[in-house]
């Protein structure tokens, strides 16, 4: 077993300009901590995040505040149906003063990507962005082209009953390691916001108080914070009562789910875990951390069937079943 007191040492130290981020990012947005943890924990355990809720939540502003306050490079990307992959990551171009062509290089090519509204693009865009997104690399003028590091998508997206959305693939989805739902801000919370933001003259700005590399350092002691065998047979148990509820003394919900999570979601849940114990300042993992982000990681994993749909069971309610039934150690 590893000196987590040692690896807690070094997390206070090298993670102290999390907590810069996160009181800078607080100075505009108003009672989403929530959706800014949920970003932190994607962005250490370099894992893309998917935002979803009714527009006027603040999600783009969370989005480019984060990035802002981390320096880098961020780039916008408005996903319209119109929108063509190479508005995505680029395309050749044509130089009449010196007869020759070149690269343009598309908003993909950022550290901090924030993919606007993503589902009211169509499958060729969502496909290109596919790439990017999983083998962080695009395929622009017949050459390979790495994008920079770090790189993350942090995608924005309306309910996909609003009209012109596009449902995403379900191998796009399962890419984003988190999917955030943002729900509306509480009484007091709304009253903070009017109270600061309904005056013309208002313009609050984010200041950049952090760097890629204290980043990219971040994530290389993520790797070192330890996870118990215990610990790591909860995890596995969680994600495997989603595809053999039965075994896990939950009959009633086999009828209820088409397809469980996979290999790629216990992954996504070992990081994101990591990534919770890291922002509480602490060398190891608990049970609790992966209870904190295994609804983030696994409600767009868990595929529910038409029966479920029926009866108005979300896998929301499959994975809050889960994780109140299975033993915690």
């Amino acid at each position: 077993m590893p000196d987590v007191n040692a690896i807690a040492a070094r997390i206070q130290e090298e993670g102290a300009f999390v907590h810069d981020v996160i009181a800078e990012v607080e100075r505009v947005i108003v009672g989403q901590r929530d959706l800014l943890d949920g970003m932190l924990v994607g962005l250490l355990a370099d894992g893309h995040v998917l935002i979803e809720g009714v527009p006027g939540l603040a999600k783009s502003l969370a989005v480019q505040s984060l990035a802002t306050a981390l320096g880098g490079t961020y780039r916008r990307i408005q996903f319209t149906p119109d929108l063509l992959p190479s508005d995505l990551v680029g395309t050749q171009v044509y130089d009449a003063k010196t007869s020759e062509w070149f690269v343009r290089e598309g908003p993909v090519f950022g550290n901090l990507v924030l993919a606007d509204e993503i589902n009211r693009a169509p499958a060729k865009v969502q496909s290109a962005l596919l790439e990017a997104m999983q083998e962080r690399q695009v395929s622009l003028a017949g050459e390979t082209r790495a994008l920079p590091v770090p790189f993350l998508v942090l995608a924005t997206q309306n309910p996909v009953e609003q009209e012109g959305t596009y449902p995403l693939p379900e191998a796009e989805v399962d890419r984003f390691m988190l999917k955030l739902i943002v729900d509306y801000p509480t009484r007091e919370d709304e009253r903070i916001i009017v109270e600061r933001m309904a005056k013309a003259s208002t313009k609050l700005e984010v200041k950049p108080v952090a760097h890629p590399e204290q980043v990219l350092a971040a994530r290389k002691l993520l790797d070192d914070i330890y996870v118990d065998e215990k610990v790591l047979h909860y995890l596995v148990d969680l994600v495997f009562a989603t595809r053999r509820p039965a075994d896990a003394g939950l009959a009633e919900l086999a009828p209820l789910i088409l397809y469980g999570a996979s290999p790629r979601g216990s992954i996504a849940l070992t990081q994101a875990a990591r990534a919770r114990a890291f922002l509480e300042g602490r060398g190891f993992v608990t049970p609790h951390d992966i209870k904190s982000v295994a609804m983030n990681v696994l409600q767009h994993r868990v595929i529910t069937t038409y029966e479920a749909e029926a009866e108005g069971i979300t896998s929301v309610d499959v994975i809050q079943k889960v994780l109140d039934s299975v033993p915690v150690p």
